[in-house]
């Protein structure tokens, strides 16, 4: 696959997702994705944006001021 935004070669890696909610932040590391190797651009599928939806739901009952939770362990 190549990169929309510029052209360069994309891999699968991860990254951090990072949302507010009601004033509080909500960090989830290691979502995979595909990243552009030249540009750094990063595109999520459709199943991971699901199960980051899910996380949210669930994360949402339980906020402080900020949240961080790792992907693979939810």
């Amino acid at each position: 696959m190549n990169c929309f935004t510029c052209k360069g070669n994309v891999e699968k890696s991860t990254t951090s997702y990072m949302t507010e909610h009601n004033g509080c932040f909500i960090i989830i590391k290691n979502v995979p994705c595909s990243k552009c190797t030249q540009c750094g651009e990063e595109y999520l599928n459709g199943a991971v944006l699901q199960k980051i939806e899910d996380i949210l739901e669930r994360v949402k009952n339980a906020l402080t001021e900020i949240a961080v939770v790792d992907y693979n362990a939810a």
